[in-house]
């Protein structure tokens, strides 16, 4: 992380995690910027709202999202910059294309992403999208403060907004792509969550089902 910080500034966008990796000795010893912590309710998409409204008030024209939990190949970012000054709208990281990786995915996972979120998605938004779940992806400064996408309401609340987001930037002619990143589960894959995996999978089809019904569209901008 503190080389990529000497090219990039590194945000945190917190969910209440009570581990010593946020310390802030240690975070200002490898040089991250921005520790951003959400006290309200909601999940990634909460987050992600947090994160956004943060990079749009400091005037960055682009952010790069990523999961914090050390599955992902970070030297990519260096790609998704590139892609942004490219004039790329949204940009998916995927496992799934030339050049990604997809390391001890289980199989639960990878069908699921497969056979039903990705083709479900791509059917939606009119764009061949091959790894919708990946949050390792690029959003431009206009796409975000578009009035007619408004990623900043309470309704992106769990996993919708980058469901959403996906979609809406096809529908109003963005500049899509995907670019390959390596994802690695542990051997015996072991998730840490504060919700059940029933639970969980409930919210993000239903999450996925509202977003390719464009039930989060802004009202008045069709």
């Amino acid at each position: 992380m503190q080389a990529i910080a000497q090219d990039i500034d590194v945000i945190i966008a917190d969910d209440g995690s009570t581990n010593d990796d946020l310390a802030i000795d240690f975070l200002k010893s490898v040089s991250v910027r921005t520790l951003l912590i959400k006290q309200s309710k909601g999940r990634l998409s909460a987050q992600m709202r947090m994160a956004f409204a943060y990079a749009m008030l400091q005037n960055y024209e682009g952010i790069i999202t990523i999961d914090g939990n050390n599955q992902d190949d970070f030297t990519a970012i260096y790609d998704f910059i590139q892609g942004l000054e490219q004039g790329g709208d949204h940009i998916q990281g995927s496992r799934f294309i030339k050049g990604g990786k997809a390391i001890n995915t289980p199989w639960h996972r990878y069908l699921a992403i497969r056979l039903i979120h990705a083709p479900l998605i791509s059917i939606s938004a009119g764009f061949r999208y091959t790894d919708t779940t990946n949050i390792f992806c690029a959003y431009s400064r206009r796409l975000l403060l578009n009035p007619r996408v408004a990623p900043f309401r309470n309704i992106f609340n769990a996993y919708e907004l980058p469901f959403y987001l996906a979609i809406r930037a096809v529908k109003l002619g963005y500049l899509i792509k995907e670019l390959p990143v390596t994802r690695r589960y542990p051997n015996k894959e072991s998730i840490l969550t504060k919700i059940s995996p029933i639970k969980n999978n409930f919210l993000i089809l239903q999450a996925l089902f509202k977003a390719c019904l464009h039930q989060f569209n802004p009202p008045d901008t069709e």
